[in-house]
């Protein structure tokens, strides 16, 4: 295989070189693609290199937390119970709202909540005394638009409107970078298994992010040319994420979620499918 001077194959950059030449017979996905079967880029490298070329496609509404299952509290709650609210959810950052959840009116911030230790009776007043102006963005904005902005405003997080206006869900950084290098783990989130587990009489509980091939060690050959990893393989044939209990067989094999949020599978249940169910491929619970 040709390389250039530092030891790396030229195939790839070639393949770069004929797309921004304009060559009709190659789209740089493609390129990417190629070059990943050509073992010229490694799996992990091909699925950020596709990330980033889809990612300005992206708009708000795709990536962010829908209204119903975002953390906020009411502006007319104390402090006290602020603080409360924060430990409970994780989050540095907390929506307020007048009324409904419809209307956000601040973003209250955890270390603002730092200042009222050294008064503690100021825990006792309401969290409109400190809450911060909300950042609002229209849910169909670009998420490269959005990064943009929240670099120039030194923002983290964004409440969507929905096109009359009201609160169609909310959008951190964290989201955004999410969609290029996959989902980042802070201090509050349990620490990712990628393993297998073998529960015995052929039960396995795993990692969603298990990759396919490491799968096919131990029971059913799945193969595909657009996702890696187990969970990406369902969500991919189920049409959205899983929730928690949806189940699919595959393979004489049956895939059941055991944890999963709104945007990621984490959790797996793997068993063999009674007979009666691989006559089907696919099965929810």
């Amino acid at each position: 295989m040709e390389s250039d001077n530092s030891g790396h194959s030229t195939g790839f950059w070639s393949r770069l070189g004929h797309f921004f030449g304009h060559d009709p017979e190659e789209s740089l996905e493609q390129a990417i693609i190629d070059a990943r079967a050509d073992g010229e880029v490694a799996p992990e490298q091909e699925k950020m290199l596709l990330a980033i070329l889809r990612f300005y496609k992206i708009q708000v509404q795709d990536t962010m937390t829908p209204r119903a299952d975002i953390d906020c509290v009411a502006d007319d709650i104390s402090l006290r119970e602020v603080a409360e609210a924060v430990m409970s959810s994780g989050h540095s950052r907390l929506p307020v709202y007048r009324d409904n959840r419809d209307n956000i009116v601040g973003i209250v911030h955890a270390k603002d909540l730092l200042a009222c230790l050294k008064d503690t009776a100021s825990l006792d007043s309401p969290v409109s005394t400190i809450m911060r102006e909300a950042y609002f963005v229209p849910e169909t904005k670009t998420l490269p638009s959005l990064l943009q902005e929240f670099r120039v405003r030194k923002q983290h997080i964004a409440v969507a409107l929905d096109e009359y206006g009201g609160t169609s869900g909310l959008v951190s950084l964290e989201d955004v970078l999410e969609e290029i290098f996959g989902d980042i783990e802070d201090e509050h989130d349990k620490p990712a298994k990628d393993t297998i587990t073998d529960l015995g009489n052929s039960v396995f509980e795993m990692s969603a992010r298990v990759y396919l091939e490491d799968l096919a060690e131990i029971g059913p050959v799945i193969t595909s040319e657009d996702v890696d990893t187990i969970g990406g393989y369902l969500s991919m044939e189920f049409g959205h994420v899983p929730a928690v209990g949806e189940a699919m067989t595959i393979e004489g094999w049956t895939f059941t979620v055991l944890d999963a949020d709104k945007k990621h599978v984490k959790r797996l249940r793997m068993t063999p499918a009674a007979k009666e169910d691989t006559q089907q491929p696919a099965q929810q619970a």
